[in-house]
């Protein structure tokens, strides 16, 4: 039986249906099918599902966002682009200017207002300067577009870690973003919109989210607008750096007395350690933590590669020094005072640069700064908060030193007492009543009788003036009464010349105070201040002429050389003879030279002067000169407590002459413009009543135990003189119609 053969056409219609299968068209896509395809699977699926549909839902909400964030962000940087100046017209910044002062040398001696070095450029300055600026506030800025994300989450970072909010503390500014802010975002200091300067400057500094958006926006459109080294530039010159100080060059001038161009490594850290906390780190506020800060700068640019181990191991041993203007901060309340005394629109309100040439006197301030310590520091209690001070003039009225308070526990305070304590004044006032005496005719000779002495005054009754000791020494020359301080004598002469007269004479001196009216006028009831009296003291020296204490020699605007103000002198009207003068500086002589002021005594170089204590021992004075220099000393408590065993011939003598042996170190002596009497002087003071060794002013000084008792024994009081005769019986006639 034959084979049965194989069946072709099954596999040929097997393979029809197979290619048939592959060469059918793909169904149409829609949106079912996708959906259909989606889907989840299984129980898994179903429970992701949810997630993955939010999240694809997200996805296209936030790239939408982000282009609309994007285009927002590229018109705001757009705009601000536009607003934004060129470059050098907002390197100074100042809203007002600044006054440099100079000594009588011509020396920088002190700064006031804002100071601005001058322009300079992140291509000229000093590269130390630029590289430490660099290293310690923004080591990534070539790289960044102005704003650092990386270093905004590092500082975020490390606020929270240290227990801060996110935006305190570190805030991971860029160099771009720290320029921004000092231009607070393009907006300049207006009076009419701001209470101060203060307000403006703490809202520009304000750092609020919204803040920093705006900040990062301002930023972005700099680096748009600027290169990076005029980013660099405007930085530079606006940055504040302590001590008035705004700019690296001003900054550089006031530390260092040099240009910015010039500084060092160790100098430029310095500078740019300023940036974190200008006023902390200020090196005239405390030179060491400065330096300590220097050296963290150096190590960042060490470890930077700006400086190499050498050069930075170098700066580290040799750390910068202070200039000497900048180390003395010598003449502040004298500084202080030329600056009130000047315009205000050339001082404490000047919009320009103004120097101010002094009569100020770098050594003379030294000395009586120095003066006024030692005696704190060797005779008076260390736990007193006791005052003092000290004007030193020349005789035309030129303010050569001026020291307006002491320092104690650290603190000092701004209240200058050279010039603006009113108080009374004591037997410092006493020469006035016998410069009208000489000046009328009066000889140093003439006598007049120290008694018992009551006077009916109308309307207050009668009233008994005493002496300091509550002695009686029958009569005496004027020489004598000054000489020793006695009251009774002074009023007599005060009532004998005319109280108008001593009134104008004081008046015309330059004590400008309210003068008393009653008798009590002659023993310094009146209340002045200690540059009044220096300054009608200066008269007395300079022949009779008035003063006007004076410390501004001119004005002018940097880099100007014409003059706006200026002054040669304070000599003014004749008040009396020279004649006068040259007696009564005679009769103070012998107040030194072994009166109640003979703690001053200078030993071989004549002096002159008067001490002076009021009721209560509230104020101690000693004011005197020599031929060379005028001083003023006060003492006393600011709330007016009475002083422990201190009066004019005690402490302020000391003060006084400390002052006076440092001014004159090194200068020849000099003879005082006086006049001898030509008859012969009187050798003995006659003694009503009869008490062994009487104490005049000046010399109750007490062995210390608290408060500001002097430290061993006071000095043993001087003899007294009697006269030989009675050459004046006037006085006494005129106050005779007062009754005894």
């Amino acid at each position: 039986m034959a084979r049965t053969p194989l069946s072709a056409p099954k596999r040929s219609a097997t393979r029809q249906k197979t290619k048939s299968r592959k060469t059918a068209k793909p169904k149409k896509t829609t949106a079912a099918s996708i959906r259909r395809r989606k889907s989840p699977n299984g129980l898994v699926g179903w429970l992701l599902w949810p997630f993955r549909t939010v999240m694809r839902l997200a996805f296209r909400l936030a790239w939408r966002g982000a282009l609309v964030m994007l285009l927002i962000l590229g018109l705001a940087v757009g705009y601000v682009y536009t607003t934004l100046p060129p470059p050098e017209a907002i390197l100074d910044g100042r809203s007002q200017g600044s006054v440099t002062l100079l000594d009588r040398y011509g020396e920088i001696f002190a700064w006031r207002g804002e100071q601005f070095g001058g322009q300079i450029t992140a291509k000229t300055v000093s590269p130390y300067l630029h590289n430490a600026i660099v290293a310690t506030e923004d080591r990534r800025f070539y790289l960044h577009p102005g704003v650092d994300p990386v270093g905004i989450a590092s500082a975020v970072k490390i606020n929270l870690q240290e227990g801060r909010g996110p935006l305190s503390g570190h805030g991971g500014s860029t160099i771009t973003q720290q320029t921004a802010k000092l231009l607070c975002l393009g907006s300049p200091y207006d009076p009419d919109v701001w209470e101060n300067e203060t307000a403006y400057e703490a809202d520009c500094r304000e750092t609020t989210l919204w803040r920093k958006i705006k900040e990062g926006v301002y930023a972005l459109a700099m680096e748009a607008k600027y290169s990076k080294e005029e980013i660099l530039t405007i930085y530079m010159n606006r940055a504040f750096l302590g001590a008035g100080s705004r700019g690296f060059e001003a900054a550089a001038q006031r530390y260092f007395g040099k240009s910015a161009n010039e500084v060092d490594p160790a100098e430029a850290a310095m500078l740019a350690g300023l940036l974190v906390a200008p006023t902390r780190y200020a090196p005239t506020n405390n030179l060491e933590r400065s330096q300590n800060r220097a050296d963290t700068v150096i190590n960042l640019m060490e470890q930077q590669g700006y400086l190499t181990a050498a050069e930075a191991q170098f700066a580290r041993d040799n750390p910068a020094e202070l200039s000497a203007a900048a180390e003395a901060r010598a003449g502040g309340y004298f500084a202080d005072w030329v600056m009130s005394a000047a315009p205000d629109f050339l001082s404490r309100k000047t919009t320009e640069d103004v120097i101010m040439r002094t009569t100020f006197d770098p050594r003379i301030q030294t000395a009586a700064e120095d003066a006024l310590s030692y005696v704190f520091e060797t005779k008076v209690s260390p736990d007193s908060k006791a005052q003092a001070a000290i004007v030193v003039m020349s005789s035309d009225g030129a303010v050569r030193g001026m020291v307006g308070g002491r320092k104690f526990q650290g603190v000092a305070g701004q209240f200058n007492r050279a010039i603006m304590a009113k108080r009374q004044t004591g037997s410092a006032f006493k020469p006035f009543v016998y410069a009208t005496a000489l000046d009328l005719g009066y000889s140093p000779n003439d006598t007049v009788t120290d008694e018992p002495l009551t006077m009916n005054i109308p309307g207050s009754g009668s009233w008994s003036p005493e002496n300091y000791d509550r002695r009686y020494r029958g009569p005496v020359t004027l020489t004598q009464a000054l000489q020793n301080s006695l009251n009774i004598p002074a009023v007599k002469i005060s009532e004998a010349v005319g109280r108008e007269n001593v009134r104008r004479v004081a008046a015309d001196f330059g004590i400008d105070s309210d003068l008393a009216t009653g008798p009590s006028l002659a023993l310094g009831v009146s209340e002045s201040t200690l540059i009044e009296m220096t300054g009608a003291y200066a008269g007395i020296l300079n022949g009779g002429t008035s003063v006007e204490p004076y410390g501004i020699r001119d004005l002018r605007l940097q880099g100007e050389n014409e003059v706006l103000l200026g002054q040669e002198g304070g000599l003014g009207e004749r008040v009396i003879s020279q004649e006068a003068a040259e007696e009564l500086v005679y009769m103070m002589n012998k107040v030194v030279d072994g009166g109640t002021g003979s703690r001053a005594s200078l030993s071989a170089r004549p002096a002159a002067g008067k001490t002076g204590t009021t009721q209560a021992a509230r104020d101690a004075w000693f004011l005197g000169f020599t031929a060379d220099y005028v001083v003023g000393v006060w003492m006393g408590y600011d709330d007016n407590t009475p002083l422990t065993g201190v009066t004019g011939g005690g402490l302020p003598a000391d003060i006084w002459r400390e002052t006076m042996v440092r001014v004159h170190d090194g200068l020849p002596i000099q003879q005082l413009p006086m006049r001898v009497p030509s008859q012969p002087e009187p050798q003995a003071l006659s003694q009503a009543d009869p008490v062994p060794a009487p104490q005049y002013e000046g010399q109750g000084e007490v062995v210390r135990s608290e408060g500001d008792r002097l430290i061993g024994p006071a000095p043993q009081s001087q003899q007294p003189n009697r006269p030989a005769n009675v050459a004046e019986q006037i006085i006494n006639d005129v106050l005779s119609i007062f009754g005894n």
